[in-house]
């Protein structure tokens, strides 16, 4: 069978990054000739981009797999990504796995493809000390917005994070790559790019530039209207940055600070380069510059040691600092972290139980942020997706917009008033004309 009539299916899991990653080698395969289809169909090619941050993640991956496996017993199944990079036996152990890809060997699918045809069953041996070629990718499902990369690995080494060991050390592209990948996004008609990476803040290590360089040009671009930052450490975003973006339309008021815990005792043992207080300093500086800003945070909870007067310390400095939401994860143990190797474990249930506070506390807060911005205006970019007679999109400050549906609207950036929250959460909309 010639490429041209193959089909392929994609699974991915994980962040945006993996996302970008995806889509461009989706693009590869399309202009080889390959039929793209979803993955609950029958293909002759499945790849399975996966995921390692969280036990639950991994557990995915290999439901993911085992699902393509079984829907086409006869199809090469391709794994690649983090979860790949780390645990290639407890893949190679799954019957009917063909190719078995780490986190940049994944860019020379193609290769492996040519060499799967004589050989058979394939596992890259990609090391770690390899891992410092950057690979470029953005994802294209359409106009709405796309996933640029800028940046990969990390040099931080949490006690917690296995990142650092899947993906390898921090690099970036360069100011100017950048920039002519965000020309091409501009012509295919993007409205909006979310700048991502594994530590965005720490762009430059490779190129001697900086995060506040690179934003700064890239607001040249003419045709991309909206830049939205992925999650950025709160001692890698500073005051300067905020103040700037605050004053260029073009950056949207959203920002997503990594916090992971709200006790400095704890924030110690996991080897974050911040404090509480930095963190809340920030929160106040994009208040100060941009008031209707939405503002999340990542909160782990459980980490080994973490006692009851620990957590609630977290939440006591959650109540107070001005944040719009939260994602909340239950520590979980990842092998060869410093942190798995801490004696004193929380126990599971504890864990369940703090997370379900601390997600309650998250809803409250994202209906306190809902129902101070009802009255305003703002501008919302439009999704193709459309339920019950419904399309949504995002206003600048990310909140969730509703309206009726109307197929003109996707893809269109709009003004509109705010008027209240739906049954569902979200907020009504309505068109300024």
């Amino acid at each position: 069978m010639n490429e041209a009539s193959k089909k392929i299916a994609f699974y991915t899991l994980g962040c945006k990054l993996n996302f970008s990653e995806t889509s461009t080698l989706a693009r590869g395969f399309v202009n080889r000739g390959y039929q793209q289809v979803e993955f609950d169909q029958i293909a002759d090619v499945y790849l399975i981009n996966t995921c390692t941050v969280t036990g639950q993640a991994e557990k995915k991956c290999k439901l993911a797999i085992k699902k393509a496996i079984r829907m086409a017993p006869g199809a090469i199944v391709i794994v690649t990504g983090c979860y790949a990079q780390l645990h290639k036996k407890s893949i190679e152990e799954i019957p009917g796995v063909s190719i078995i890809l780490g986190s940049n060997d994944k860019f020379n699918v193609f290769e492996y493809l040519d060499q799967y045809q004589s050989k058979g069953k394939l596992i890259a041996n990609d090391q770690l000390n390899e891992l410092e070629e950057f690979m470029p990718s953005y994802s294209f499902e359409g106009r709405t917005r796309s996933f640029l990369k800028i940046q990969d690995g990390c040099d931080y080494f949490c006690s917690y994070c296995t990142i650092p060991f899947a993906r390898g050390r921090s690099r970036n592209s360069s100011i100017q790559d950048i920039i002519s990948q965000t020309n091409e996004l501009a012509q295919k008609g993007v409205e909006e790019i979310v700048i991502t990476g594994v530590n965005i803040g720490d762009f430059g290590q490779s190129t001697g530039e900086s995060l506040a360089e690179l934003i700064k040009s890239i607001s040249t671009v003419e045709g991309i209207r909206r830049f939205r930052l992925s999650s950025i450490e709160p001692n890698l975003i500073n005051n300067e940055m905020i103040e700037w973006m605050a004053s260029n339309n073009k950056f949207l008021e959203h920002f997503h600070i990594p916090l992971q815990s709200g006790c400095d005792r704890i924030l110690k043992l996991m080897n974050r380069r911040y404090s509480t207080s930095l963190f809340a300093e920030r929160v106040l500086t994009i208040r100060k510059y941009m008031p209707n800003a939405a503002i999340g945070a990542d909160v782990i909870v459980g980490f080994p040691g973490e006692t009851n007067s620990d957590f609630e310390e977290t939440l006591s400095f959650l109540k107070q600092v001005d944040i719009s939401y939260l994602h909340v994860f239950n520590y979980s143990e990842r092998e060869n972290t410093a942190a798995a190797k801490f004696l004193e474990k929380v126990d599971p249930l504890v864990r369940d139980s703090r997370s379900r506070e601390l997600i309650s506390l998250s809803k409250r807060k994202r209906n306190v942020f809902y129902q101070n911005n009802i009255g305003r205006s703002d501008e919302v970019l439009f999704e193709k997706k459309i339920e019950n007679n419904k399309m949504f999109g995002f206003t600048r400050n990310y909140i969730k917009a509703e309206i009726p549906a109307n197929s003109e609207l996707c893809t269109k950036i709009r003004s509109v008033n705010l008027l209240g929250i739906s049954d569902e959460g979200n907020m009504i909309v309505k068109l300024i004309d």
